[in-house]
């Protein structure tokens, strides 16, 4: 039969509070968002104040919660593992946990995919929203630096590559140069100079033509080659432009070789270039990155980690004008208002303590799976994803997504996003560690560079048959791959060079 009844019915279901819904949005925030919200709190809620330093007079509120976690940190050596997290507050327990799977950030990096490393391009857009909060027009337009990120995560550079590209793309100023030292660039990230000429001369054929240049005269020469119009006489003109400037017409003949006729011709040519490739680019000007994690050796072995205290926000709940509002309030709508405003200041100093403690825990295990990296160079990167941290300091997934989001690490060898750090890996043949995707690109670059001396040129299969001799399990088509993005030719082509030779 049909019919209407009333039952009663006992389960379990996820439910996500609103000020649940605050922390997870407060964990992805960038410090400069923190800052925003935090104003905007301190705008309506009469009973937060900033903690003011020490030593302020009598007359100072009594903090009754303060947000400060600047003294924190977390040191550990070479013989220390995962305790060293656990000996974090028992407050620093993932209290985020999976509130909103459909937030959660996919870190499965496999050979095919690229490192999180193109997330750079994403820095200070903030984080997902909410239910209620609204749907706004993307109307952005990527700046220089974006459009050269985004060239760069598709330029199938390797993960030690791809950071010496973002690292050079975030020397380029607003004109489209290169400012800094190739040398300089070489030692602070423990790489040969060698390797950073060769990724500066990928990152020039990106578009716009000239960009990345380290002077005008090899701005010009950089769009004149994509014309095909660089020849002896127009690298004559290039090399002498302030006999241009003086108007030195006979000298400039002179060492160009040309008549009159040819170089009226050559300087109507450089008149039609672009001497500021990047100024075509408009959008917000550069800002410089504070770091949100200071690293730095460990006099005592190891390497020291703590929170940057200029990024914290230092809030606390004044309860001395609490005492006094509460007892003046008569109406059971301004109590309700009294007591709603110290709930929220009460959580939001918890929540941005909680948050702090949550960053260093998730970066000290990070520091700690790369110490390699920060000794050795960007060589010695290892693979690494979300689900390794999660599991090593008691987490989930999503939390460690959102912490990595809009975070950065300032080391010894510059200021990183978290993110840099996760790298693709490709699994070993018989189940042992994994082995690092750049360590087996450069593997293959070496047997092919190998390939002159032995008289036999190998195709991709046979790459893939000694790689997997060696215990590195990994697909021909990832092999083609690799090759294509070393612009190193095929078998045959290759086989077809050494005949010509």
């Amino acid at each position: 039969m049909i019919g209407q009844r009333l039952e009663v019915r006992q389960g379990q279901g996820l439910v996500i509070t609103p000020q649940l819904q605050q922390a997870i949005k407060l964990l992805q925030l960038s410090n400069l968002e923190l800052e925003d919200y935090v104003e905007a709190e301190l705008e309506r809620n009469p009973l937060l104040q900033r903690e003011e330093p020490e030593g302020d007079g009598p007359d100072a509120p009594e903090p009754e919660q303060t947000a400060s976690s600047d003294d924190a940190e977390m040191a550990f050596g070479d013989g220390v593992g995962h305790e060293a997290s656990s000996a974090m507050d028992a407050g620093s327990d993932d209290v985020y946990g999976d509130a909103a799977p459909g937030e959660r950030t996919s870190d499965r990096m496999t050979d095919e995919a690229q490192p999180g490393l193109s997330d750079w391009s994403s820095a200070g857009k903030g984080g997902s929203t909410f239910e209620g909060d609204g749907e706004r027009p993307d109307t952005h337009e990527p700046t220089l630096w974006e459009h050269l990120q985004a060239q760069a995560s598709s330029a199938g550079f390797g993960v030690a590559d791809h950071g010496v590209a973002l690292t050079l793309i975030d020397a380029t100023d607003e004109g489209g140069y290169l400012r800094g030292e190739l040398a300089e660039f070489a030692d602070r990230l423990g790489v040969s100079l060698e390797r950073i000429e060769a990724v500066l001369a990928v990152c020039q054929g990106f578009e716009p033509t000239g960009i990345m240049a380290r002077s005008v005269p090899e701005c010009l020469k950089l769009q004149l080659m994509e014309r095909n119009r660089f020849d002896p006489a127009m690298a004559a003109l290039l090399d002498n432009l302030d006999l241009l400037a003086r108007r030195d017409l006979a000298g400039l003949r002179q060492v160009c070789g040309v008549d009159a006729e040819d170089l009226a011709e050559m300087i109507a040519e450089l008149k039609g270039l672009t001497p500021r490739p990047g100024a075509g680019f408009g959008g917000e000007p550069a800002q410089t990155v504070i770091p949100d994690v200071h690293v730095r050796p460990d006099p005592a072995g190891g390497w020291k980690v703590e929170l940057n205290a200029d990024t914290l926000p230092r809030l606390l709940v004044d309860k001395r004008y609490h005492a006094v509002v509460q007892t003046g309030a008569r109406s059971e709508t301004e109590k309700t208002y009294v007591a709603e405003c110290a709930a929220q200041a009460n959580w939001l100093v918890k929540s941005l303590d909680q948050r702090a403690k949550t960053i260093l825990r998730v970066t000290s295990e990070i520091v700690r799976q790369q110490d390699a990296f920060l000794a050795f160079g960007v060589e010695f990167l290892r693979p690494l994803n979300l689900k390794t941290v999660a599991d090593a300091i008691g987490m989930h997934e999503s939390t460690v997504s959102r912490v990595t989001s809009n975070k950065y690490l300032s080391t010894p060898r510059g200021v990183f996003e978290l993110r840099f750090f996760f790298t693709a890996a490709i699994q070993s043949t018989d189940g042992a560690a994994s082995h690092s995707a750049e360590a087996v690109r450069h593997r293959i670059k070496a047997m092919i560079d190998a390939e002159g001396a032995q008289g036999d040129v190998l195709s991709d299969d046979r790459i893939v048959e000694i790689l997997k001799e060696a215990g590195i399990d990994i697909a021909r088509r990832t092999v083609a791959k690799y090759r294509e993005a070393l612009r190193i030719p095929s078998s045959v082509e290759r086989r077809r060079l050494i005949r010509t030779a």
